[in-house]
């Protein structure tokens, strides 16, 4: 999955460079070694490495010390910025349309969410009142009965304001289930819940995943999924932020992050829910690295566009040998940070 989305943003880096004309000297599947050149075309050379993780691109005209690179109108060094920048950040634009497309995908399978006024059960606390009684998972609460009285409600807030000066006593609740039957359990709301519950010991919500006629759910899909990746993008974003915040300040590493044998252990998990499950992860890892990668830290294609506007602001070019010095080394901090991650990871297989 990670050599997939990898692939497929080396492949934005490809395209958008053959797009402004700029030679592309190497396309490469997998992390050298080389393992065998597959073939030629329009002076690329394909190849195959023994690395299976991801590729590479690399562009004619990044070393400006060589002259027949630095006088070449197919240079990468000798376009205009934007066009530079196009190339750089083509690889985190097709990893985010990847992540909406996969969204996409995921929501034309299972209907699109839409909000309603109705009120469903997502889940059920154990040892709550709601699983006593037998209220359960997807059934949507259609009535609240107190006495002869019907309470009146709309939406999941209604609800939950009709429920609140119920509590301690014993009320009727009408569910519809699945198959379409109702039931009515007995239940008693609690008077002091346990902090983070509510009184019955549910989970609701107001969405409903709506099966539109099937020409439309891949538009309606494609639409939720911008959100989707929108909103994903910002959570992971944030996580970025306080990631290198600990780092800065001596706190190490969050718990919630971790590397390539973290998202192994996590990736069997959701084989086993389905390959629905399966495009989802990928869609959050794709938005993942899309986020990663426009962070304008050196080694990562932000890092490279921030130089960029450097050379805008000083409104020449530069001899890129100390770019090349500043991406090394943050090359370097960033395998280094992978290795702690993984070893961490090992530790936690070894003792959970």
């Amino acid at each position: 999955m990670l050599s997939v989305l990898v692939l497929i943003h080396e492949l934005g880096h490809f395209l958008m460079a053959r797009l402004f004309k700029m030679r592309v000297e190497e396309f490469g599947i997998g992390i050298p070694p080389r393992a065998k050149k597959l073939f030629t075309h329009k002076g690329t050379l394909f190849s195959l490495n023994w690395l299976p993780i991801g590729g590479f691109v690399k562009l004619y005209g990044e070393d400006m010390d060589d002259p027949s690179q630095a006088s070449s109108p197919e240079a990468f060094f000798n376009k205009p910025i934007w066009q530079r920048a196009g190339v750089l950040v083509a690889g985190v634009t097709m990893n985010f349309l990847l992540g909406v497309f996969a969204f996409g995908v995921v929501y034309t399978v299972l209907g699109i969410p839409t909000k309603t006024d109705k009120v469903i059960v997502v889940d059920v606390g154990k040892g709550t009142p709601a699983e006593t009684a037998g209220i359960k998972i997807g059934s949507e609460i259609k009535k609240i009965t107190f006495g002869n009285e019907e309470i009146v409600f709309v939406g999941v807030d209604g609800f939950i304001k009709a429920v609140e000066p119920l509590k301690g006593k014993t009320i009727d609740i009408t569910t519809l289930v699945k198959d379409g039957t109702e039931e009515v359990v007995e239940i008693v709301p609690r008077l002091d819940p346990p902090q983070g519950q509510g009184a019955l010991g549910v989970a609701l919500s107001n969405i409903e995943m709506k099966m539109y006629p099937i020409w439309q759910r891949p538009f309606r899909g494609i639409v939720v999924g911008m959100e989707e990746a929108w909103s994903w993008g910002k959570e992971i974003a944030s996580s970025m932020g306080t990631l290198i915040w600990g780092i800065l300040t001596g706190k190490g590493v969050p718990k919630d992050v971790s590397g390539p044998i973290g998202i192994y252990q996590v990736s069997k998990q959701v084989y086993s829910v389905g390959w629905i499950a399966v495009i989802q992860f990928m869609a959050i890892l794709s938005i993942n690295l899309a986020i990663l990668n426009i962070m304008p830290f050196p080694a990562l294609d932000g890092g490279r566009v921030f130089f960029l506007f450097v050379e805008k602001i000083i409104g020449k070019k530069y001899k890129n040998r100390i770019e090349g010095y500043v991406h090394t080394v943050g090359m370097i901090f960033l395998i280094g940070l992978m290795v702690l991650v993984t070893v961490r990871d090992v530790i936690h297989l070894i003792r959970p």
